[in-house]
């Protein structure tokens, strides 16, 4: 399996891309795990610039998620909901036409200083996934709260999250593989 994450915070030091980039090594066996490029590489997203053409970033964006077997999208929350970079990204991939989204398995995860680890965040994704057809693996989540406490210099290094976050992963093998085209 090759699973590519889409990180929605560019903040130099941000938690939700240090929960990111700890994912490989919890990976189930077997999985491989590559990082799309910062959703900051992408213009905003408009229409008349759809018509003259897609940007090279979107549609480079587009090929990677395509060829992948499963997103994991991990998100900071910004006032109770996803990050505009991320919603921009997404509004990107919900026009090309191939639809890479679409039938896609996907994974959310967030992370926050609060205590409901951008719970908030996680819904709104949601809602906007409806409309890009991708199937979001419902439970288990992975909300982690306080995160401020379980990460040290920018690595996670508190052990039951970096336990509960590969429990989710070998879910999400399961979920994917359901997913995967026969062949």
């Amino acid at each position: 399996m090759k699973w590519v994450v889409l990180i929605g915070s560019v903040r130099k030091g941000s938690y939700n891309a240090a929960l990111a980039h700890a994912l490989p090594a919890i990976a189930p066996s077997g999985v491989t795990i590559d990082f799309l490029p910062s959703v900051a590489t992408l213009p905003i997203y408009d229409g008349d610039v759809e018509a003259a053409g897609f940007p090279e970033p979107v549609s480079a964006m587009g090929a990677q998620v395509k060829a992948a077997d499963g997103v994991i999208i991990v998100t900071a929350e910004y006032n109770y909901s996803i990050p505009g970079g991320l919603k921009n990204a997404l509004d990107w991939l919900s026009r090309l036409k191939d639809k890479p989204m679409a039938g896609k398995p996907v994974l959310i995860q967030s992370a926050s200083p609060g205590g409901m680890g951008g719970a908030r965040a996680q819904y709104h994704l949601r809602q906007v996934l409806v409309a890009l057809d991708s199937h979001v693996m419902n439970v288990p989540e992975v909300m982690v709260a306080q995160v401020h406490t379980k990460i040290t210099d920018g690595k996670v290094t508190d052990q039951g999250t970096l336990d509960f976050v590969a429990k989710q992963l070998a879910t999400f093998d399961a979920f994917a593989k359901k997913l995967a085209p026969a062949g």
